[in-house]
């Protein structure tokens, strides 16, 4: 038998088809890529995908694929921290993240001046950044600011003031009022007096129990409101143990 060719065995691609099939390919992962990175339009794709499935085009009605809007707790306590962190010593102040809310803790050694309730200059810096991060605020969300005092509670006479559960609940009030004034939503703010009774440290150390007098405020999100009679009421248990004034009118 006559012995066949080499060439005739297996012939070869044509060079151009190589480069071909390769240029698809890559074009195909290319219009992947913007694919993934677009937005979709519904009713644009609707529309699209009829032409190819040989039906007449119908007229959708717009759909709307965009998400509620949601406040992430973690995105306010890193804007709250850097603005007030070149404000307010280390040691003044601690940030708590939660799921639903961010607590701003300021303990009274830098928030008031010695034996009142008047605000310090640095306080008084900080809670305007705070405002700041408040009022920039969208969608459902309440801020709580809560006072508290120390088992030992140095007794300074102070007008209006009748106890430390009332002293409690004024150093609140006056973080309270310092935020409205600077363009808080006073029908989202509310104020709490806790007196003693939940302090962060228990030991009879005079700097721990000194810690133990702060105020702290939450900024709780998504949270659910009913109305009531026209009053907007906010759906939380009570506490009996806490005594609880609305900054909202009456």
């Amino acid at each position: 038998m006559a012995r066949r060719k080499r060439g005739e065995e297996c012939k070869s691609v044509p060079a151009w088809l190589t480069s071909f099939s390769d240029l698809m390919s890559l074009l195909l992962t290319f219009f992947i890529l913007l694919y993934s990175m677009s937005t979709l339009d519904i009713t644009k794709a609707i529309k699209f995908l009829s032409y190819f499935q040989g039906e007449k085009a119908k007229t959708f009605e717009q759909i709307s694929i965009v998400k509620p809007i949601q406040i992430y707790t973690q995105d306010i306590a890193k804007k709250v921290k850097k603005l007030i962190k070149r404000i307010l010593p280390i040691s003044a102040y601690q940030i708590v993240v939660a799921k639903d809310y961010v607590m701003i803790r300021l303990f009274n050694r830098v928030l008031f001046k010695e034996n009142s309730l008047r605000l310090t200059p640095e306080a008084k810096e900080a809670l305007d950044k705070i405002a700041k991060v408040i009022k920039s605020l969208k969608g459902d969300f309440l801020i709580t600011v809560e006072g508290h005092t120390s088992k030992d509670e140095p007794t300074v006479p102070m007008k209006n003031i009748l106890d430390s559960w009332d002293l409690s609940i004024y150093r609140a009030a006056v973080v309270a009022r310092y935020l409205i004034s600077r363009g808080v939503d006073p029908t989202k703010i509310e104020i709490v007096g806790y007196d003693a009774v939940r302090p962060l440290y228990t030991w009879n150390n005079p700097i721990l129990q000194a810690r133990n007098r702060r105020v702290e405020i939450y900024i709780k999100v998504n949270v659910q409101r009913t109305s009531e009679k026209g009053k907007e009421v906010i759906k939380e248990e009570e506490e009996p143990s806490k005594k609880k004034i609305s900054s909202g009118k009456r």
